[in-house]
């Protein structure tokens, strides 16, 4: 299956440590995700996206762009295709406006389920699916729930209504398709909804079956004697309240993260002033 990382900072941060140079690293991860890869980082609010469908590991493009790429949003995936050719627009992440998505899962007979998922979908929407995977067509039934309750195109999403509408999609999903699978050794043609989706202000992590890591915290910050935002936050967990970071991975990377496992089926979300809402 598919392998995320997904990151908020109150800095702009680079990504390469996470990418290319930590024990367990992404890149080091695709020797056995191979199908394609794909960055989303943020500049002045405005996403860039480079994907290929190339393995990361192999490719010389994907150490170029985590050497670069310095942000407060990055959203990265390597892919093991399970729907979908070996085509740059099944890959990962993909983009509406300022939201980005990547998704680690599959929706278990998914030809026989896709015609009343993409019913889901609201009808103006519906022509930027452009795709062959399931998990394009999640991402578009998220925007149309959410949409349902915020403006979209805002900056400012309030984390009550992006975990709402988070539930009330993946509800709609599992009402179609059956429940996901809670079990991430499971054979991967099972149903799973484990995703990341952001405007670049606004974060949100589903665990939908396949395992998924949170870190907020160091357990010792290097650069706490010269980084102007240190907090004692920065060194300790913090379930409702601010942060100076959010990390999301598939695996638990090394360095100074505290790594947290996602329990199956919770949601966490952050907003644009570094809000966080983790259930304890």
């Amino acid at each position: 299956m598919c392998r995320i990382f997904g990151f908020r900072s109150i800095i702009s941060s680079q990504v390469h440590s996470s990418l290319v140079s930590a024990d367990n690293a992404l890149v080091l991860q695709s020797e056995k995700h191979p199908d394609g890869w794909g960055v989303a980082y943020y500049v002045a609010d405005t996403p860039h996206i480079i994907k290929s469908s190339a393995s990361a590991f192999a490719d010389s493009l994907f150490q170029k762009v985590s050497g670069i790429v310095s942000s407060k949003t990055v959203i990265a995936h390597l892919r093991k295709a399970t729907l979908g050719s070996l085509e740059t627009t099944n890959t990962h992440p993909f983009q509406f406006g300022r939201w980005v998505f990547a998704h680690n899962g599959n929706i278990k007979n998914f030809a026989n389920h896709r015609k009343a998922l993409f019913d889901l979908v609201d009808e103006d929407l519906q022509k930027f699916v452009l795709g062959e995977t399931d998990s394009e067509l999640i991402f578009y039934i998220l925007l149309t729930y959410l949409r349902k309750k915020e403006d979209i195109h805002s900056r400012v999403i309030p984390v009550p209504k992006l975990k709402e509408a988070t539930q009330e999609a993946v509800a709609a999903i599992t009402k179609i398709i059956g429940p996901f699978c809670p079990d991430d050794q499971a054979e991967n043609t099972e149903t799973f909804l484990t995703f990341l989706l952001s405007n670049g202000q606004a974060m949100v992590a589903h665990q939908g079956g396949k395992k998924l890591f949170y870190s907020t915290f160091k357990s010792r910050c290097s650069e706490r004697d010269t980084c102007p935002h240190f907090a004692p936050r920065c060194e300790k967990p913090v379930y409702t309240g601010k942060v100076s970071h959010l990390l999301f991975s598939s695996e638990p990377l090394g360095g100074e993260n505290f790594w947290k496992e996602m329990e199956v089926g919770e949601i966490i979300a952050i907003d644009e002033k570094m809000n966080v809402a983790i259930n304890p």
